[in-house]
């Protein structure tokens, strides 16, 4: 279960940069600290929970990263 809650987050985080090419730097910046939480999430907490918590901690980090 390890290993496909990794992987899916790895997978939706290159999904999401895909998408980069219109956006601003700040909303890059959102979407960037929103993959990296999600992934240092899951590797820390081992399940889809702490996924979610450090994509939400990631994002608005990344957001106030990228204001300047």
């Amino acid at each position: 279960m390890k290993a496909m809650t990794r992987n899916m987050t790895i997978a939706l985080t290159l999904l999401a940069l895909t998408g980069c090419g219109s956006m601003t730097h700040r909303e890059r910046d959102t979407v960037v600290g929103a993959g990296v939480g999600a992934a240092a999430g899951a590797a820390i907490t081992g399940d889809v929970g702490g996924a979610v918590g450090g994509g939400i901690v990631g994002g608005v980090i990344g957001n106030q990263v990228g204001k300047h």
